[in-house]
């Protein structure tokens, strides 16, 4: 039996992408702790994980982002980001690692696993913890001189050109963009008397072993892809409770004869203006069935529906995406990597976060369609669909990304290369 503690970050994306991989290692027999925040701790039990509370500082919290911090509510684009960082992933990095601490000291563990953006996981390994592997919940963050930095969108270039582009605006971005959090994570280090590093938050230390959650089609090739990144593909959900509660038109989905449209904003961006309400006007008079999740949010504020859509706070991703023939989504990395895990082509509109990252990759892989802006007009959201369901190659690809991982559950993958880690035999 292997020991293991996993540590993510307070937030739905960060931590539901792990709940499989830990329930792989429970079910063969692993011990197997877990640290996050308090909204996720029965989600980690019923996985088969002990679960442990973050210090308060890392109690972020996707229900409660912006009432926790209202001045983070007014930002936009770069200023927005560079207070996430600095707020949400550079600040609780110390109480992150000292809690860490304090449970190896109560009991040892083989492996630290990690998503990718607790940096206080790496501080706990370097300042004498474990070995640390992390697991990547949104595109490959290491720099490469085939592609050019994360959050500018753009598509690879590898010929002498493109490197000397992806060069300089690697330079650039990281002075301008991410350089000022350098002196954060030093200062971080310092508390625990770690020498600094001259790295920036989002420069990673290399670990014992990266798990990336995704298929390797999705991501832009690259010559010089560290030796230690692992596609394992991204686990499916788990099934849902036989009980959980089906709204009541659920039989339209499970015997529809027409096209289903699912459309969900995930569960950061939820302003219902930006691609729900404008979805659903899109395909009012197309000959589908629309299924329009509002992430919790009431779907009464939705007032008067389509005749041809329903909708639901929350379905189950592992219960709709089978039925599903589209999914237009803002692009959050686990919905759109879920939906590929069912071969579900994609519409994707989404600017913030990550996500404009995402949509590039769907239009580069072949599956999907980016509108390439967060507020997409009906029109354009229509002709996308329309076009994703006319044309063939962006099912085929959907599905040949669902293949890649040659029929092994990707969360069992993840589970065996983190048994061998921690047993000693990579």
């Amino acid at each position: 039996m292997a020991r293991f503690l996993f540590s993510a970050t307070a937030l739905a994306g960060h931590v539901n992408p792990a709940l499989p991989l830990v329930a792989a290692l429970t079910a063969a027999g692993h011990r197997v702790r877990f640290m996050t925040g308090a909204e996720f701790g029965d989600a980690i039990i019923r996985a088969g994980a002990e679960f442990h509370r973050a210090p308060p500082e890392a109690e972020v919290g996707d229900s409660n982002l912006d009432r926790r911090f209202p001045e983070r509510a007014a930002l936009r684009g770069l200023r927005k980001l560079r207070w996430d960082l600095a707020h949400l992933f550079v600040a609780p990095a110390v109480p992150v690692a000292a809690e860490l601490g304090r449970l190896l000291a109560d009991e040892p563990a083989d492996l630290l696993v990690a998503d990718v953006l607790c940096l206080g996981a790496g501080l706990a390994a370097e300042a004498g913890g474990p070995p640390l592997a992390l697991y990547g919940m949104s595109v490959l963050p290491f720099p490469s001189v085939d592609v050019a930095p994360t959050g500018l969108a753009l598509p690879p270039r590898s010929g002498p050109l493109g490197r000397l582009r992806n060069r300089a605006l690697h330079a650039l971005v990281r002075r301008t963009v991410f350089g000022f959090t350098t002196g954060l994570m030093d200062a971080q280090r310092a508390r625990l008397g770690l020498p600094p590093a001259g790295r920036t938050a989002l420069e990673i230390a290399p670990p014992a072993a990266y798990l990336q959650l995704s298929p390797p089609g999705f991501e832009y090739p690259r010559g010089d892809l560290p030796g230690f990144v692992h596609f394992v593909g991204h686990p499916r959900p788990r099934p849902p409770d036989p009980g959980w509660a089906r709204p009541a038109w659920w039989s339209e989905v499970e015997c529809a004869r027409r096209p289903v449209v699912v459309v969900t904003q995930g569960t950061v961006a939820t302003d219902l203006g930006q691609l729900v309400r404008p979805a659903l006007a899109a395909l009012a008079g197309e000959d589908v069935l629309v299924v329009a999740l509002t992430s919790g949010a009431d779907p009464a504020e939705l007032g008067a529906l389509p005749a041809n859509a329903r909708t639901a706070a929350w379905v189950p991703f592992g219960a709709l995406f089978p039925h599903a023939s589209v999914v237009v989504t803002n692009g959050g990395f686990g919905g759109v990597q879920t939906a590929l895990g069912f071969g579900v082509p994609l519409v994707v509109a989404g600017r913030t976060e990550d996500k404009a990252e995402v949509a590039a990759r769907v239009a580069y892989s072949g599956v999907g369609v980016d509108l390439r802006t967060q507020t997409p007009a009906p029109a354009a959201i229509r002709d996308a669909v329309r076009r994703v369901l006319a044309g063939p190659s962006f099912a085929a690809r959907a599905r040949a990304l669902r293949d890649e991982t040659g029929g092994q559950d990707p969360a069992e993958r993840a589970s065996a290369l983190l048994t061998a880690l921690a047993n000693g035999r990579m």
